[in-house]
């Protein structure tokens, strides 16, 4: 994707396309060695000149570090908001959130189709400490609306959702949290900065779990949280500061060297997200050619019920990927155990493509719950291998499995 820009200059980033920001923002080379890459400051605690004097605000390591700060700038400048912060988790992110924005006796919205860990951190222990909530189908606007209550100061988002990838109009839930006096959250792991910018949409916060899209490379664990410079309600006006000191009160920070793994990775987010999308369209094409494939998630598609609304936000339309198998549970299993190239795991956003069955994998949590997903249903991250090759190993798996 081209970027036009006369004026390019590093000291207003906003101006600066994508992938210019991706490898320059937080990250001006050296001053002394004239290292275009950012160390890795391996250190827990700093010399200090004078009791109180810190060297450019630095003290201790929970509460700053320079290689998480060049981090957690790249971040808030790919996401076009005022402040980062990365953690040690994405869940680990969307707890701080929580409880940087909730108090016991109020209420936030979830999708009814939500990440199972985003469920388990809420319904067993959010609700413990007494903040109530709701799921509603986060692509039905009204039902949205109508599962806000006077209590409400949080509605959650996550577009496209995990794992059926449903996709919600930010603009419109933004005012619909805005209305009610609640903060809209989005939750950004799967279409990535690259694909989706929320703030830009309306949205207050942004969270991710870099371990997907942003790291990339399947080697290490993190998460993120950008606030938007302009808070749509006033009452939250000091959302960054509430969420920096839990950030430091809590400490589950992103270390040093997960912190330079996550920024080496978003160095290259753009381009690796358009190949991911690009294979991802071939699955999908080729998935639509058999009748053994009962019914498939991808926003890209015409048919899909948010396609619309994809397209007017974001840019392309990812590399998740999901679908049912006639068959049932037991011929979905066995065609997560068929191939070959499309490693069994958890996760997604890697360079490799891996398989899963969400029911029995990373969605077990919900199961009996409203938010159970379908016994037949098999979830694909797919890689940046070479497309045909991973057609082949699929085309393989299903028939093998007939």
């Amino acid at each position: 994707m081209t970027h036009d820009n006369e004026n390019a200059d590093l000291s207003d980033l906003s101006t600066l396309g994508f992938t210019t920001r991706a490898i320059h923002a937080g990250q001006e080379p050296d001053p002394r060695t004239g290292a275009v890459v950012p160390a890795i400051y391996q250190t827990s605690t700093y010399k200090q000149d004078g009791v109180g004097g810190l060297r450019e605000g630095y003290e201790y390591s929970r509460s700053a570090n320079p290689t998480r700060t060049a981090l957690e700038e790249c971040i808030a400048a790919l996401e076009g908001g005022a402040k980062g912060f990365a953690f040690a988790s994405g869940l680990a992110g969307s707890d701080t959130v929580i409880r940087s924005i909730l108090r016991p006796g109020e209420h936030m919205v979830i999708p009814t189709d939500a990440y199972g860990g985003t469920y388990r951190l809420v319904d067993k222990v959010t609700k413990s400490w007494g903040v109530e909530y709701s799921a509603a189908p986060i692509a039905d606007v009204d039902a949205v609306r109508a599962a806000v209550t006077d209590k409400t100061k949080l509605i959650w988002v996550e577009t496209p959702t995990n794992p059926k990838l449903g996709i919600a109009d930010i603009t419109a839930l933004a005012a619909v949290a805005h209305e009610a006096g609640a903060l809209l959250v989005v939750d950004n792991t799967f279409a990535s900065s690259y694909l989706q910018q929320p703030i830009a949409l309306g949205a207050d916060i942004v969270v991710h779990s870099t371990t997907k899209y942003s790291g990339g490379h399947s080697d290490v664990v993190g998460g993120a949280v950008v606030v938007a410079e302009n808070i749509g309600v006033p009452e939250f006006e000091d959302a960054a500061a509430r969420i920096g000191f839990h950030q430091n009160a809590i400490g589950a920070i992103s270390g040093p060297f997960d912190s330079w793994l996550t920024l080496r990775g978003l160095k290259t987010l753009s381009v690796r997200m358009e190949r991911h999308c690009d294979n991802a369209e071939k699955i999908v094409e080729f998935l639509a050619s058999r009748d053994d494939v009962t019914k498939i998630y991808y926003p890209g598609l015409a048919s899909h019920p948010g396609h619309d609304v994809a397209v007017k936000q974001m840019k392309r339309f990812g590399g998740m990927v999901s679908f049912e198998v006639a068959g049932g549970m037991e011929r979905a299993l066995e065609v997560c155990n068929a191939t070959k190239i499309f490693t069994l795991g958890e996760s997604l956003g890697g360079v490799e493509s891996l398989i899963e069955h969400p029911a029995k994998m990373t969605h077990a949590s919900v199961a009996g719950t409203d938010l159970e997903v379908p016994a037949a249903l098999i979830r694909l991250s797919v890689g940046i291998e070479e497309a045909d090759d991973l057609v082949a190993d699929l085309r393989n798996a299903l028939d093998s499995t007939r």
